[in-house]
């Protein structure tokens, strides 16, 4: 397990590039079961079993919801792409599965 998960999310005040190249890189092979999408966002795919397991995990989670997954996507809107507080969300939800 990536250490991001027990960093703390530094609010983006804008003004900074979105991470690219292999900063990028390099924060998403501490992830591998996330994707990066046109390194703009981050996404995964959990599935269980059941209903009740996918809402318990959405219900810690916070994000969407579908039958039997629960599916996330997520990046720094004030700069429209990736920073390392979104891969640090990312390793902390990993945690609650």
């Amino acid at each position: 397990m990536s250490d991001l998960a027990s960093k703390t999310c530094v609010p983006c005040k804008g003004g900074v590039p979105p991470l690219a190249g292999k900063e990028l890189d390099a924060l998403a092979k501490q992830l591998p079961q996330w994707k990066v999408v046109n390194g703009h966002h981050i996404t995964r795919t959990f599935t269980f079993p059941d209903f009740r397991q996918a809402l318990a995990f959405v219900n810690k989670a916070g994000f969407l919801l579908s039958w039997g997954k629960a599916e996330i996507t997520t990046w720094t809107h004030k700069i429209d792409g990736l920073t390392e507080s979104d891969f640090i969300l990312a390793a902390k939800i990993d945690k609650l599965k």
